[in-house]
Order: structure tokens, then C-alpha cells, then sequence
């Protein structure tokens, strides 16, 4: 029996692959339910929706270091992991074979974000690491790597879109090798990694003081979800699209130009185009509509 553990978007390829080449996942586990949207009601991860829709038995702990029992009870084969969220305890890891599907080209952006640090670091290339899972995080061996541009265009949603299906054909090319143990693997050099920790609320904040391909690189590694933000006169707002301007702003980072309906910033190096943009409580709206109704900025104030 295989254990599948993930929670989002990422995940679904993945496991919708292990379930309709017939693979024999027995159990799903997946993060507990959460309230999502401005209504907060309480809502299934994509996971757990494709997992019922097939009906696989479904798990969710609050906290797998305390209740993974249940899973050792089952006496899986294989574990394989594919973004779910939470650390594996290294009893469990000790009694079950475990693989991992993650985001990135190990050993670089170890982490619970590396979608996101690719991104914000403003990377030409990432891609998905087939790997086995150690109590140490994101450490263990590789089994196998691809590789992926990122486009000017991408963000988090579609940059993650093109790593799961990444991550998908890699597990599809390399599952039977791994239920045999006839697989081949290599270790990471440890000189060469970085992290890519989780998010904090902070850190969603825009520095404009930064080079304006990393003003864009934030932006980008937090849309369409969560949205980078800005702040002034007291009042948050979120920016959601942007792009490189050709106009050359002689102002400190963070100055704001209106002109011909634009909302231009200033960065350490350049100028960026505000695309989309949300004020605190309202929808997120293209840059044309939003000066159409506002009196919240004007030119020469300064984003903080």
C-alpha cells in the first residue's frame, strides 16, 4: 500500500496520476480543513476534494508529530510526499520507505517556499527534484532532476502549475524503479545549498529600495493568492501584477508618478508599472480603474 501525502494545487496531478494508473494508494493524508475567502468558510484542500472524488480513505491531522501512528498501523510500502505542509517525524521515516516530489533543483531552495524564492530571486530556470525523504529537511538523496524556464510572464500560479506537471512525469517515469528499489541516486552537495523557508507576514512586503527585477520577482512570487504589499499614509495595499517601465523615474525608491492613467514607482534601479492593484477591503482591480475613484496616492507621494 502507498500513503500519499499533499495538500494543494501542486499535489493534484500528482496523485490523480497515482490513482488513474491504478497505483495502490490506500490512504491520503492531507492538511485539515481551513476557512478561505472573505466569507471564511471552511473548505476541503485539492487534495482531499480529488481523493474523495475517487474514494480514498482520507486523513487529517492537526499535528502528524503526534499522530502518525495511525499511519505505521497500515504498514505502508511507500510513502510519497508532494507539498502537504507539515514535517514527517523521523519514527515514521524510520519504519517507511519515503520519497518526496519537491520544487526545486536540490540542492538549492531547501524549504516549504522554493516556488516562491525562485521567483523572488529572479531565477531564468528552476525545476522538480525526485528525491528520498530524511529527518532532515529537504536532505535526503536524489533520484532524478528536470528542469524548467521561467518566463517573464510567470508567477507562483502558473510557474507552480509547470512544476506539477513536472513532478507528475517524473514520479510516473520513475514509480515502478522506486517500488522495486532498482533505482539509482546521487548526494547532495552541501556546499551548494540554500533555503527557502516559509513565507511570514512581513515578508510580503515590497522593498523598493531593491533592483527592479526583484521588485517584480516579489510580486510575482505572491500572485494571484496572496499579493505583495505596500504601504502608505498609514494604509496597506496589495499589488498583484506589475511590469518594467521605460521610464526613468531621478527619485528616491518607493516615489509614486501618475501619468496617462500608470501608476509608476520608482526602485533602486529603475521604474515598475503597477498593473493590479487592491486597497484594504475592496476588489483588486486593474491600475485605470483604481484612479478612477481614488484619492489615496498622488505623484510624488512615497510607498514605505
Amino acid at each position: 500500500m502507498i500513503v500519499f501525502m499533499g495538500t494543494p494545487e501542486f499535489s493534484v496531478p500528482i496523485l490523480k496520476m497515482l490513482l488513474d494508473k491504478k497505483y495502490p494508494v490506500g490512504l491520503v493524508v492531507t492538511q485539515p480543513d481551513k476557512k478561505v475567502g472573505r466569507k471564511q468558510v471552511v473548505t476541503p484542500s485539492p487534495v482531499k476534494q480529488l481523493a474523495e472524488s475517487y474514494g480514498v480513505k482520507v486523513y487529517q491531522p492537526e499535528k502528524l508529530s503526534k499522530e502518525y501512528q495511525y499511519i505505521l498501523d497500515l504498514k505502508p510500502e511507500l510513502i510519497i510526499t508532494a507539498a502537504y505542509g507539515q514535517i514527517l517525524p523521523k519514527a515514521l521515516l524510520e519504519e517507511v520507505p519515503a520519497i518526496n516530489i519537491h520544487g526545486s533543483l536540490l540542492p538549492k531552495y531547501r524549504g516549504g517556499a522554493p516556488i516562491q524564492y525562485a521567483l523572488f530571486e529572479a531565477e531564468e530556470k528552476t525545476g522538480v527534484t525526485l528525491m528520498e525523504m530524511v529527518y532532515k529537511m529537504d536532505a535526503g538523496d536524489m533520484i532524478e532532476k528536470k528542469e524548467v524556464l521561467i518566463s517573464e510572464s510567470d508567477n507562483y500560479q502558473t510557474l507552480s502549475q509547470k512544476l506539477s506537471t513536472i513532478g507528475k512525469e517524473l514520479l510516473e517515469e520513475n514509480i515502478d524503479k522506486i517500488l522495486k528499489k532498482q533505482y539509482k541516486k546521487e548526494k547532495q552537495d552541501e556546499a551548494l545549498v540554500t533555503f527557502a523557508y516559509t513565507i511570514k507576514k512581513e515578508e510580503e512586503k515590497i522593498d523598493w529600495n531593491k533592483e527592479t527585477k526583484f521588485v517584480l520577482g516579489h510580486i510575482k512570487g505572491l500572485s494571484p493568492q496572496t499579493g505583495a504589499y505596500t504601504e502608505i499614509k498609514n494604509e496597506k495595499l496589495k499589488i498583484y501584477n506589475a511590469q518594467k517601465s521605460d521610464i526613468i523615474l531621478d527619485e528616491m525608491p518607493g516615489t509614486i508618478l501618475i501619468q496617462d492613467k500608470k501608476i509608476l514607482v520608482a526602485t533602486k534601479n529603475g521604474t515598475v508599472e503597477i498593473l493590479e492593484i487592491q486597497q484594504q477591503g475592496r476588489k483588486i482591480l486593474t491600475t485605470k480603474v483604481f484612479l478612477n475613484g481614488q484619492s489615496l496616492i498622488k505623484t510624488g507621494d512615497k510607498f514605505q
